[in-house]
């Protein structure tokens, strides 16, 4: 859902996109930003990629096993309520444990997501 007017949407207004079968999304988008409401099976693994986008996550429902490589490799494990803020170029890869629920924000918006190139969650 994209807009240059200003509006009020409601994340149940805007239709459901079934990525894989472990993973479906909604997203706004605005001329710089992305927001997108996203749930995942139990188990699912985001596979490690990274991008030019400054990317936050807040976790609502379950939990994420993060993993990010790069220089300096850490792992973290967010529950509902945790935020993590993901510099861009930073490698990453997630693992579900439950279903989760989470939002993720993206600056600039997400070109790949919005024109279907996103493979690596495709596959």
């Amino acid at each position: 859902m994209s807009s240059k007017s200003l509006q009020s949407i409601n994340w149940q207004e805007i239709e459901l996109e079934t990525v894989n079968e472990s993973m479906q999304r909604r997203i706004v988008t605005g001329e710089n930003i992305t927001v997108a409401r996203i749930y995942f099976k139990d188990g699912f693994t985001v596979p490690m990629h990274n991008h030019h986008n400054e990317q936050i996550t807040q976790v609502i429902k379950g939990q994420m096993r993060f993993v990010f490589g790069g220089d300096d490799p850490k792992e973290m494990l967010l529950n509902p309520g945790d935020v993590v803020v993901i510099p861009p170029n930073v490698p990453h890869q997630a693992t579900c444990i439950g279903a989760v629920e989470q939002t993720d924000i993206w600056s600039p918006r997400r070109e790949d997501w919005l024109d279907g190139t996103d493979d690596y969650l495709r596959s």
